[in-house]
């Protein structure tokens, strides 16, 4: 299985206790598959230390923010009008290992597909 990548949304459904996503997370923890959130994400979601906030982030591979995914995302930014900069970089996070990314933002962030193709995105 391939691994997964969450953008804010997924995160936010997470803890408003959304089945769906929440049955997604829990089987990928039971099966031991690797569910990565960019930094960047973690900076638009986190509002303040809680019990499930911290149990989600004790689950996830916090992915850094390093020189080459910066670089993969700001080229999409430029070849993908209207995309942000969160968006590009779950986008090129996601493209580095052949994950899905699962996201509340599902327009958003399927227009980065012509730049990211191989990039599996579904829906929160």
């Amino acid at each position: 299985m391939a691994g997964l990548t969450f953008d804010t949304g997924a995160l936010i459904a997470i803890e408003h206790r959304r089945h769906r996503i929440r049955r997604v997370f829990a089987t990928a923890v039971r099966d031991n598959v690797r569910v990565t959130v960019p930094a960047a994400v973690v900076v638009e979601w986190w509002r303040g230390r809680t019990d499930i906030a911290e149990d989600i982030l004790a689950a996830v591979d916090v992915e850094p923010l390093d020189e080459g995914l910066a670089q993969a995302a700001g080229e999409a930014i430029g070849l993908v009008p209207g995309a942000t900069a969160v968006d590009a970089i779950v986008m090129a996070s996601a493209a580095r290992r052949g994950d899905v990314v699962y996201t509340s933002d599902f327009a958003d962030v399927t227009r980065l597909q012509a730049h990211f193709r191989a990039v599996r995105v579904l829906a929160v």
